[in-house]
């Protein structure tokens, strides 16, 4: 490639401040240092966790900021040392990191690797070191992707490899949303064929998780929503059962003991907020339930009485749906060219970088699943 080596002047999307729209801009890309890759981003999906560092979590330290983590793209050129990467790879970033070397990536229970960004900024959800320039400025590398620019730096144990058939505009679903619902049901919770279970939370990553537990085996599926709208989507997806807490006048997992005799044997939280946590346990059977959260937040506690663990609940978390990244994201490409998992059907709005407000505006009021942007042409 002619601009191997050589700093990069392409289009960004630069969140300046939080709680204000993002700004294209004209942004320097450095070249990849030891160790690094290049990458030109083709695709890029909204998901709410860019809305959420924008406008909830509002750490004024984490801008400016490019964001972005839902992507597909290309090599553009590689960095000394790199040699399981080579210009033109088809490839997706990672926002978690799989060194292969560390306690964690060598325990096949974990997949939180020690080296990525997230191992001492989480927080901020933003590394320190950069290789974009603005107008001057260095401009923050969100959670060591950055997939709102023509082009982005990534360490090359933040990018897998997938196969070159893969359509970049589908597969860039993979980056987050659609392997942290999938991986929730099928990895974290391990449902179980005949099982039933109830999803919180119809976004993509809702969506992904009803996936997940159809693709498992389960016989009952509820999918529950204050949006009803969201049923229709549900089914697509395997959804057997459709619950809006709002046409009860008793708490959902009270609705859900009567609908099961009891309770239902697995319950999925993908929404991100405390109090769902809480009735997504409280929707399990004593004995065996088994509740996940999946939805992201760190602005509260949770909570819960001790003697519905007592009783025989488990309760676990699930990042990235409990898939080893670099490992899991090629077996998920392959999965949907196998026509074994769907990705199409989360994608409901495409548009251009440039009206990534627009698609920011359309996911706040709920009106999209996935909007995909197009960032560079292929």
């Amino acid at each position: 490639m002619a601009s191997a080596g050589k700093v990069i002047t392409c289009k960004a999307a630069v969140a300046w401040e939080p709680n204000q729209p993002m700004v294209i801009e004209d942004i320097e890309v450095a070249p990849p240092q030891a160790n690094e890759v290049r990458i030109k981003i083709v695709a890029s999906a909204v998901c709410h966790t860019d809305l959420y560092h924008l406008f909830e979590g509002m750490h004024e330290d984490g801008f400016p900021a490019v964001l972005g983590h839902e992507a597909a793209g290309v090599i553009e050129s590689v960095g000394s040392g790199v040699t399981e990467f080579q210009p033109g790879d088809k490839v997706i970033p990672l926002f978690i990191a799989q060194c292969r070397e560390c306690r964690f990536c060598k325990n096949p229970n974990s997949n939180q690797c020690e080296k990525g960004w997230a191992a001492d900024r989480y927080d901020v959800m933003s590394t320190e070191d950069s290789r974009f320039t603005c107008k001057g400025k260095k401009v923050l590398q969100f959670m060591g992707t950055s997939t709102f620019s023509q082009y982005t730096v990534m360490n090359q144990m933040c990018v897998a490899k997938i196969d070159p058939a893969a359509p970049l505009d589908k597969v860039c679903l993979l980056g987050c949303g659609v392997c942290t619902g999938f991986g929730a049901a099928v990895n974290t919770a391990k449902v179980e064929p005949g099982s039933t279970c109830a999803v919180f939370g119809l976004g993509a990553v809702g969506l992904a998780a009803v996936m997940g537990c159809k693709f498992a085996g389960a016989k009952r599926i509820f999918a529950v929503d204050t949006n009803p709208d969201k049923f229709e989507k549900a089914k697509v997806f395997g959804a057997t059962d459709f619950l809006n807490p709002k046409d009860h006048a008793k708490p959902v997992s009270a609705v859900l003991a009567e609908l099961t005799g009891g309770g239902v044997d697995y319950a999925l939280e993908c929404v991100g907020n405390v109090g769902v946590m809480r009735s997504a346990l409280e929707s399990c059977v004593k004995g065996w339930g088994v509740s996940v959260l999946v939805g992201w937040t760190d602005m509260h506690d949770v909570a819960a009485r001790p003697i519905q663990l007592i009783a025989g609940r488990t309760w676990k978390g699930s990042l990235f749906g409990g898939f080893k990244s670099k490992d899991g994201v090629p077996e998920m490409v392959k999965a949907y060219l196998d026509k074994k998992v769907k990705l199409d059907e989360f994608i409901t709005h495409t548009m251009t970088l440039a009206q990534v407000n627009d698609a920011v505006d359309l996911m706040k009021k709920g009106k999209c699943i996935r909007t995909v942007l197009s960032v560079s042409p292929q």
